[in-house]
């Protein structure tokens, strides 16, 4: 009989590494993964193990049972030898006006306070009025090369870390979002890189990115939020923060697009700040 084609072979074979990788991920046996998608564990085992290519819709419906983000799901299609089936246009593509006149007015509504839109890596593609105002009260925005890094400017003792209170408490729960708010909650290849970068800065703690450090991020105890606190004068201005996503995203970067929006975590803070970039007639 003869042998397979070698790149089908090579096909099924990359195909079942991811599905396997996958699997592991979500701590999902091959018998609890056929349940999820309704096919039988014999053919979970024929694709990983390469010996059999499912059809398109089989492949998505594994996908869907996995939770695979749409960027990875793609990978899956053409692995498996199908066209990618959703768009990897950028975030301000035509296809895209929609979703980013919906962020225009979301921003809008939330001044006068600070609201950005990120990508998954946590660039800043998206601001209200609000948010340069507010941060350039603190730092020479102008100095730092666009796209913005928010993770980078907590992180920088050249940027907003010198005004952040109790840092290393705000350093910690910022490294718990990044693995919380992944896409898909998986740490993607730029991920690693943003954290390899973050731990980098002079005095953090490469044991700050494991689950033990994460969990132990201490609480308010008088609040159902974490704080950060920002030093301007004399005064230390809490905030806390609401991310938002797009529902039932169709394309890539609409999945991976987020909103948030800095809100005062006390009055006192909340008459400061409306004292300094808002309409309060104390101003």
């Amino acid at each position: 009989m003869n042998s397979p084609h070698p790149t089908a072979t090579a096909a099924a074979n990359d195909l079942g590494a991811l599905l396997r990788q996958w699997r592991d991920v979500r701590g999902k046996s091959q018998l609890d993964l056929a349940f999820d998608a309704d096919v039988s564990q014999r053919h979970i085992s024929f694709m990983e193990s390469g010996r059999s290519i499912p059809s398109r819709q089989t492949l998505m419906t594994v996908a869907e049972a996995l939770d695979v983000p749409l960027r990875d799901r793609n990978a899956l299609l053409l692995a498996a030898g199908y066209a990618p089936l959703y768009s990897e246009g950028p975030w301000n593509a035509a296809e895209m006006q929609s979703v980013t006149r919906a962020l225009q007015r979301m921003l809008r509504q939330q001044e006068p306070f600070p609201a950005v839109v990120m990508d998954r890596a946590w660039n800043v593609l998206m601001a209200n009025e609000a948010a340069p105002r507010f941060f350039r009260c603190f730092i020479d925005l102008a100095a730092r090369e666009s796209p913005r890094n928010l993770l980078r400017l907590m992180f920088d003792p050249q940027g907003m870390r010198p005004f952040i209170a109790d840092w290393e408490t705000v350093a910690k729960s910022l490294l718990q979002r990044v693995y919380r708010e992944s896409v898909g909650r998986v740490v993607d290849h730029d991920g690693q890189e943003l954290l390899a970068a973050l731990l980098a800065y002079p005095g953090v703690k490469a044991e700050w990115k494991t689950p033990k450090a994460l969990s132990a991020v201490p609480t308010a105890p008088d609040m159902p939020v974490i704080p950060i606190g920002f030093i301007h004068g004399d005064r230390v201005l809490n905030y806390f923060s609401m991310v938002s996503t797009v529902g039932t995203p169709q394309t890539v970067a609409a999945q991976e697009l987020r909103v948030e929006c800095m809100f005062p975590a006390d009055d006192a803070t909340e008459r400061r700040h409306l004292q300094m970039f808002g309409d309060d007639p104390a101003a």
